[in-house]
């Protein structure tokens, strides 16, 4: 009966260690496998993580893009620039020899002349005070210095000016030779000229071509 009892408490102490050993096997294998709430944990990571990257690398690259393109674009712009400073450096070099009021009286009757096969370019200058109709005592006066330019012919026209200073001038619709006014009336003269001064033009003088400016310039005659 002992030897019976000591066999049977052997085979239920044998089977309590079995079972021990399942169950720390069981823990330890719980251990190392991560919970599907584990796994959901570690895939919003990492995938937040490659959002993160792919937006810091996008990031970088952009202000990269741009830096690139704004290099390209000063890199144009610098040698546009060049290129008319070149032009200019050229044009002024043809009129680098003659003073800016030939340059400019040249200028005028380039835009403003009524003929521009001239032979001659005669450059009168005024003073302010001189009558506008120097035949007629009645008239009124130039109320500041004046330039008139002519042909060397009546049909080339004439342009009557005073300059202002500033790339403009205010032109004068004077007549480069007046009727005999021995027909008007007393006074008509009078307010005839003075219409001219109140009826003055403005304008801005081109630049225009250096080649044909300087032509004109070889042929100025000033009076």
């Amino acid at each position: 009966m002992k030897k019976l009892s000591k066999i049977l408490y052997c085979h239920v102490a044998l089977l309590l260690a079995l079972l021990l050993a399942g169950c720390s096997d069981s823990k330890h294998e719980e251990a190392k496998q991560p919970s599907n709430h584990d796994s959901d944990v570690l895939s919003d990571e990492m995938s937040n993580k490659m959002e993160e990257s792919t937006k810091i690398g996008k990031d970088e690259s952009e202000p990269a893009s741009g830096s690139e393109e704004s290099s390209t674009d000063e890199s144009n712009q610098t040698s546009s620039e060049k290129e008319k400073n070149e032009e200019k450096g050229e044009e002024d070099h043809v009129l680098a020899a003659y003073p800016s009021e030939k340059i400019e009286y040249a200028r005028v009757w380039l835009q403003l002349g009524a003929n521009q096969e001239i032979d001659e370019l005669n450059v009168r200058h005024i003073s302010a005070g001189e009558p506008i109709n120097p035949n007629d005592d009645t008239s009124a006066s130039y109320p500041e210095d004046i330039i008139q330019l002519a042909g060397s012919r009546l049909v080339d026209g004439s342009i009557t000016y005073s300059g202002n200073g500033d790339g403009t001038i205010n032109v004068y619709n004077v007549p480069l030779r007046w009727d005999s006014a021995h027909h008007l009336d007393q006074g008509v003269m009078r307010e005839v000229t003075e219409n001219i001064i109140k009826n003055t033009k403005k304008v801005y003088v081109d630049t225009g071509d250096d080649e044909k400016v300087k032509q004109l310039i070889d042929m100025m005659s000033i009076h």
